[in-house]
């Protein structure tokens, strides 16, 4: 009877979404709340009950990968929006940027496993493009010459768009109502968008000046939507009841799209992201 209570106890602290392996800020802050009161069941956190052996080895996988993407996400989102805050270029935002990118990182590379375990087609279709946006991005934002690391993007992101439209494809004659098949297509496309231009740059043997940031802006900022959409939208039982789908945390959510047209435009029009003029070769004289 002990027992049973103890999980009931935990079951009523932590939402039913929480309790089935995703959602970052949420699950720490009940966790948190929570924890003086509680003891925790024998068989985990994590999902129904099942056989006792399965129950643990996935339960001991979920534990560590877990507290990844809770740290992951809560530090993206606080990085990803001091980043957009404070002057573009300068030491703060390099910083900021450095700390939001490793965040992201680690945010994605634990939702996919998370995912995968749970058989939840939407987190991995947001895993991906989420690893996928925030390298390549990253990658622009730091002006090199082009290497390895971008033709391994192209194969992530070519590789991640067959993933993304097979699983679309299979939600038409399978319906899955938490990842449904449009927005399967949608990411779909914005992966191939996002690999076409990649082929582009390394076509051209690179990209500097207007092109280099706004590919560095606009990765960016759809990979801060989809930590800010998880949150705002995807964990709405952390914030007070008459927040609860209300166009406060709507806007909260989709906010990084108006910042990214905003800085788009800025870029296109200011002069101050013109590409220079190449360099001209010195003869050396003796």
């Amino acid at each position: 009877m002990k027992s049973e209570r103890s999980c009931t106890d935990v079951q009523a602290v932590l939402p039913a979404s929480l309790a089935q392996g995703i959602g970052f800020p949420a699950f720490l802050g009940n966790l948190l709340l929570g924890m003086p009161m509680l003891r925790l069941p024998s068989g985990g956190l994590f999902g129904p009950r099942q056989p006792s052996q399965m129950l643990k080895g996935r339960g001991s996988m979920r534990l560590p990968l877990l507290i990844l993407h809770i740290l992951g996400g809560s530090v993206g989102l606080l990085a990803g929006t001091f980043a957009m805050a404070v002057r573009k270029g300068g030491r703060l935002h390099r910083a900021s940027g450095n700390v939001f990118t490793i965040a992201m990182v680690t945010l994605a590379s634990s939702a996919l496993p998370l995912a995968i375990l749970k058989s939840q087609r939407g987190n991995i279709i947001g895993s991906i493009i989420t690893f996928y946006m925030i390298v390549t991005a990253w990658l622009a934002g730091r002006g090199r010459n082009i290497g390895q690391l971008d033709w391994a993007a192209l194969l992530v992101g070519l590789g991640g768009a067959a993933a993304v439209l097979t699983l679309g494809v299979q939600t038409l004659h399978h319906p899955d109502p938490n990842a449904p098949a449009g927005m399967s297509f949608f990411f779909g496309a914005v992966l191939l968008l996002a690999a076409a231009g990649d082929i582009r740059m390394l076509a051209g043997g690179g990209i500097t000046g207007r092109q280099r940031i706004t590919r560095h802006v606009w990765r960016m900022c759809f990979g801060l939507f989809i930590a800010t959409g998880s949150f705002f939208l995807g964990q709405q039982q952390v914030f007070p009841a008459f927040l609860r789908g209300s166009i406060f945390l709507t806007v909260l959510a989709v906010l990084p799209f108006p910042l990214m047209i905003y800085w788009l435009f800025r870029v296109r029009f200011s002069k101050a992201y013109r590409a220079g003029p190449p360099a001209l070769a010195v003869p050396v004289t003796s």
